[in-house]
């Protein structure tokens, strides 16, 4: 994992659980409004008999919570997973008493129970929604047995105890149903979206470089025409400063200063590593492939570099690439994995055809485990997750960044020996000649 990465994550990620306030406000008023509507129909519409004052007395509660939780807190404002937690465990439970009022679980309406849960899923951790879930299950499991006569004209029905225990059977695994599978699909959809921040922050990081690169070169670009008219200036002074005169120690020195900028320009002029100017857009692709690598380096390490065309009628010359942060990032990446991982070297192989350029990572360390590659490329894999930072990101954002240029990467095992490889392929290479 890059140092880019750790410090994406630890800069500010979103945080598991936090909801606006105004979202669970307005869930409640829909409820409490349905309350009311439910029990008006009943009472005088139905004309069945209600206890109104003890329903109306829950139904007052959580219309007065919400009105307690909302005074003094801006809408916007976000309450974090235990806020969340006990605000879903009042509605279950405002609900069972409603419940418990008007029938239990033959009450048609029992089914809203499960509501609570479902909004659960989606915003909580793990352990607030397996608390709410033995809430539910638990109030589902009392409401069976203890409960009044559901409002009815004359005697109410009476349901066999074999269907009460089925109701109670189907809403206990419901409710858990609901609650882990709702979890699991809201927990992937936060990690896709936590790593696709920290892919952008490491592109971003190296775009920032790039523009470094793209500065200094326009600043070399620049200077050079003042720098060359100092130099000729200095000697032309050289010539006439005698060997004896005072002066002629400070031109010696302005002359050996105005040489050495520009070597120092010239260096940042023609290393395509250090900038990425116009002459350097589009590059050889194993030259930009040794630049993406060669920060990886580690001591013990030999990380050696092949290329050449694929086969017989290939032209010798290299594809050119764009010279991309998504390329620079997404091979460092793959590389610094490989590193990490040998023992004692990292082959990095380019081929090329007509039809395709290919760039092969591979290591004599242990290689992948078979369990793990089907999930490679998926956010949060790791065989290091939890190990000095490594948070199983590298290989997503490497994938995802190399993708963005049009890549397909592909992960595998060497056929000879122990080791892990990773294969890069771009479709229709382009050629300095065309």
């Amino acid at each position: 994992m890059t140092v880019a990465l750790a410090g994406a994550r630890s800069s500010g990620l979103p945080r598991r659980g936090g909801v606006r306030l105004r979202a669970l406000v307005l869930i409640r008023w829909a409820a409490v409004a349905g309350q009311l509507f439910t029990a008006a129909v009943v009472h005088w519409g139905l004309d069945f008999s209600l206890p109104l004052l003890a329903v109306g007395g829950a139904i007052a509660l959580s219309a007065l919570l919400n009105l307690t939780v909302s005074i003094g807190r801006p809408a916007s404002a976000r309450i974090d997973d235990r806020e969340a937690t006990v605000f879903l465990a009042f509605d279950i439970l405002q609900l069972a008493v409603l419940l418990y009022l008007t029938g239990g679980l033959i009450n048609p309406f029992s089914l809203l129970l499960l509501a609570p849960v479902a909004i659960g899923a989606t915003i909580l951790s793990l352990a607030s929604n397996i608390a709410l879930s033995l809430l539910t299950i638990a109030s589902i499991a009392l409401l069976g047995v203890f409960h009044q006569p559901l409002p009815w004209r004359g005697l109410a029905p009476s349901l066999p105890d074999i269907y009460q225990a089925g109701v109670w059977a189907g809403l206990s695994l419901t409710t858990l149903l609901i609650s882990l599978y709702g979890w699991r699909l809201a927990e992937e959809a936060r990690q896709m979206g936590d790593a696709l921040a920290a892919a952008q922050a490491a592109l971003a990081r190296e775009q920032r470089l790039s523009a470094l690169g793209a500065l200094a070169a326009a600043a070399a670009h620049e200077l050079g025409s003042p720098l060359s008219t100092i130099a000729v200036v200095t000697k032309e002074m050289l010539r006439e400063v005698e060997s004896d005169d005072p002066l002629r120690e400070d031109v010696e020195l302005l002359s050996a200063e105005s040489d050495r900028c520009r070597t120092i320009l010239a260096r940042l002029s023609v290393d395509p590593t250090g900038d990425v100017s116009d002459a350097y857009t589009l590059v050889p692709l194993p030259a930009l492939i040794e630049a993406a690598a060669q920060s990886y380096a580690r001591e013990g390490i030999a990380v050696t570099f092949e290329s050449g065309p694929a086969s017989d009628g290939t032209p010798r010359t290299a594809p050119i690439q764009v010279r991309s942060p998504e390329v620079i990032q997404g091979i460092g990446n793959i590389v610094q994995n490989a590193v990490s991982f040998a023992r004692h070297e990292v082959r990095i192989v380019t081929h090329w055809s007509t039809d395709w350029s290919e760039v092969e990572v591979s290591d004599d360390g242990p290689g992948f485990s078979q369990a793990l590659l089907d999930e490679l490329g998926t956010p949060f894999i790791s065989t290091r997750q939890g190990e000095e930072g490594h948070m199983g990101l590298g290989v997503f954002i490497a994938k995802t960044l190399l993708e963005r240029t049009g890549a397909t990467v592909s992960f595998g095992n060497r056929q000879s020996g122990a080791g892990a490889s990773v294969c890069v392929r771009w479709p229709n290479p382009v050629f300095k000649a065309t």
